[in-house]
């Protein structure tokens, strides 16, 4: 019934330009506030969706004035909203400053995403279990991601994790990824910490943590696939970037969709590099998610 369905964050993303990031103490002067719906759950179920995916999300939103774009945004893009809760309080909000060369900085409130629980997953069943693939990140607590995970691997889907925010993984959840998505510093932190080292074999030592496949994402660098046939390096599209704000999630969606319409992985995280280049090109994390049409 549905070819990806999201469980995940969904934030109100508001966004600052400025010429360089303060220092501790450092007061400086940005561009107008700007206001975009976001949270990586959010976006990754925009991008799926407007790549022509059939796409469903679960998660909470509050009860404030931030809900009612964020619910709109979605429903825009023909996201499947049944289970999209609401909790009493605040929506999620991120905090994101942009520099001049387009990276960012990112400071999330989870605000209502903090409350969803195995409950509402259980109220959700239907919907991830009749999924082709499921996607979660780390923005919503891990109880949920838990109780998900273990539906969707019951009704025999295909589990991608984007471990984002970094946080420790139990060993059942790892097992179950086909791929774990991360990149350098989100591979560095799950493999020790430390700073990132070469990214072949951290691919490698992260498949051997018990993953089924691993996607290392390496920014315009393109992406490492990996699985028991060996590691493979994907180019991404030279582009001009103007806000990185949410190209990761365009990335992942891509792929969790492609996944869904049966690509072998390698193929997969092709097409996902040129939804993460598109995206990178417009400010803004879902105004910036491509149709077909203008990918790369």
């Amino acid at each position: 019934m549905w070819e990806v369905v999201v469980v995940g964050s969904v934030n109100a993303d508001l966004v600052v330009g400025v010429d360089r990031r303060p220092a501790p103490g450092e007061t400086v002067l940005g561009t107008d506030l700007v206001v975009h719906p976001g949270g990586k759950g959010a976006n990754q179920a925009v991008a799926a969706a407007r790549l022509g995916g059939r796409t469903g999300i679960v998660g909470r939103v509050g009860d404030d004035a931030h809900a009612g774009l964020l619910r709109d945004a979605l429903a825009a893009d023909g996201v499947d909203l049944a289970h999209l809760a609401s909790a009493p309080g605040p929506s999620g909000v991120a905090l994101i400053t942009v520099g001049p060369d387009g990276d960012n900085s990112i400071i999330v409130s989870p605000g209502a995403n903090a409350r969803l629980a195995p409950a509402d997953i259980a109220a959700a069943r239907e919907m991830i279990a009749g999924a082709a693939v499921v996607s979660f990140q780390l923005e919503v607590p891990l109880p949920a991601v838990q109780a998900a995970a273990r539906t969707a691997a019951e009704a025999g889907g295909r589990i991608v994790l984007n471990l984002s925010p970094p946080a420790p993984v139990p060993a059942d959840l790892l097992a179950l990824c086909d791929p774990l998505v991360v990149n350098e510093h989100e591979a560095a932190y799950l493999l020790g910490g430390g700073e990132p080292g070469d990214p072949a074999a951290t691919a490698g030592a992260l498949l051997r943590r018990g993953p089924r496949s691993v996607v290392v994402t390496l920014g315009a660098d393109g992406v490492l696939v990996a699985d028991a046939s060996g590691t493979t390096a994907v180019p991404s599209p030279k582009v001009e970037a103007v806000d990185t704000t949410g190209a990761g999630d365009a990335f992942t969606a891509a792929l969790c969709l492609r996944l869904a319409r049966g690509d072998a992985l390698r193929d997969a995280a092709a097409y996902a590099a040129r939804a993460g280049a598109a995206a990178v090109r417009k400010p803004g994390a879902q105004p910036s998610y491509p149709t077909p049409a203008e990918l790369p």
